[in-house]
């Protein structure tokens, strides 16, 4: 069954080379999310920066009057660019809560505070913001021209420039290394400053977009308590589970040994060799309750996640599944470990239903390790038509099971987020994101 596993947990024991190791593996992970945050960042920035345009050419003519008419435009322009940007700000990390829905009249906006504070954020966006996000992406690429000078600078015209910096002419091969050099210090510039460049780029949005201290957070605090009796579900169901495999399979394998043993010690005088054959009965019996109690026990939480991590549980996972699986991951941290089963648990329960229900040659399971969140993404290419709040994944039509809702409780426990297209015909894809929890 083919697999992949480009997962690779450092050891961070004893110092030395492993120590070094790891620790340039964090950076370059941090360096490698700022840089993604600061790109995605300089996306909301190019579009601040055409609405803030938009809005000073609204001011001044409104003077005349025209610029009265496009005001409304520009307040549902600036209000729905400050929503995403609180959903990308989430994305990134703790999630920014926003106000009531502000006002796009023109007179209620002006005394609007949530409005000003918009206003705010956007003026600094879309300057530094912007700035900011242009440096994400421009690092990147001159580090790479002159790390890379060296294999290709024979083939430039004579007399051009060595550096990204338009400085010096490479005449020799001393000169082509210079170059090199400074693309190595590039790469030392993204590792120290980047992550402080994306908190940076972030900070206005977080101060200026959230929700101020008068703000009515009932729906949030609604939102938290249904989270709370979701998680309180999903812990109930899983306690009836686990009882039900005990009582069901454990007990009464044991009281098969139990009657077995009994019967075996009345026989041994009287006939030796039937009690033997109880004796192995009663092995075989003990030996069964043993394999279901160490199921039951993976089920509660699974060694695999402590001794390998949830590369190598997803590993095995895949291993064991009747679909071809694919298994994918780039999370050079680990997360707390009540995140770590809950991403293993969905991803079992994913690839269970779709072996059951989606008629699918080959699945795959991508997870990645993102500013401080863990993203699943679990595809298949079944038959498709899994939805709804009590479809399983991966099934197909209205007969699929129960899965999907499990695995929704689980996530919800976590304040996670999970997104379903299943269309008729396939494919279907799976997206869950859940916060780290360090």
């Amino acid at each position: 069954m083919p697999t992949s596993d480009r997962h690779d947990v450092p050891d961070e024991g004893g110092g030395g080379r492993p120590g070094i190791r790891a620790t340039a593996v964090r950076a370059a992970g941090a360096a490698v999310a700022a840089l993604e945050q600061l790109v995605g960042g300089l996306g909301t920035a190019l579009m601040a920066l055409l609405v803030l345009v938009w809005a000073a050419v609204a001011a001044v003519t409104s003077l005349v009057g025209v610029g009265l008419l496009m005001a409304p435009l520009v307040l549902r322009a600036l209000h729905s660019l400050a929503g995403r940007e609180r959903d990308r700000l989430g994305r990134w990390g703790p999630e920014v809560m926003g106000p009531d829905p502000a006002p796009t009249a023109v007179r209620l906006a002006l005394v609007d505070p949530t409005t000003r504070r918009e206003l705010r954020w956007l003026a600094r966006h879309a300057t530094l913001g912007l700035l900011l996000g242009l440096g994400g992406l421009l690092l990147p690429l001159l580090a790479l021209r002159d790390t890379l000078f060296p294999l290709y600078w024979r083939l430039l015209p004579e007399g051009a420039t060595s550096t990204s910096l338009g400085i010096g002419v490479a005449e020799t091969w001393a000169d082509a290394t210079a170059a090199a050099l400074l693309g190595l210090g590039w790469t030392a510039i993204i590792l120290g400053l980047s992550p402080g460049m994306a908190r940076l780029q972030s900070r206005p949005g977080r101060l200026l977009l959230a929700a101020g201290p008068d703000t009515d957070l009932s729906l949030r605090v609604a939102e938290l308590t249904a989270t709370r009796a979701a998680a309180l579900d999903a812990h109930a169901t899983e306690l009836r589970r686990i009882e039900r495999s005990l009582h069901d399979g454990t007990q009464n394998r044991l009281v098969t040994v139990t009657v077995l043993l009994g019967a075996a010690r009345r026989m041994v005088a009287r006939d030796p060799a039937g009690a033997e054959e109880l004796l192995e009965r009663a092995q075989s019996a003990a030996e069964q309750a043993l394999a279901e109690l160490r199921s039951v026990a993976r089920g509660i939480l699974p060694p695999v996640l402590a001794d390998r991590g949830l590369a190598g549980a997803l590993t095995g996972l895949a291993a064991s599944c009747p679909v071809p699986c694919r298994i994918d991951v780039e999370a050079p941290e680990r997360c707390a470990a009540s995140v770590e089963a809950t991403a293993y648990f969905v991803v079992a329960e994913a690839l269970t239903n779709i072996a059951k229900h989606s008629g699918a040659r080959q699945a795959a399971v991508t997870v990645r390790s993102r500013g401080g969140r863990l993203l699943l993404d679990i595809t298949d290419d079944g038959r498709g038509g899994a939805g709804g709040s009590s479809q399983a994944v991966g099934s197909g039509g209205e007969k699929g099971g129960t899965g999907l809702t499990g695995i929704r409780n689980r996530i919800a426990a976590h304040d996670g987020t999970l997104e379903l297209a299943s269309p008729p015909g396939g494919p279907t894809t799976l997206k869950v994101e859940l916060p780290c929890g360090l």
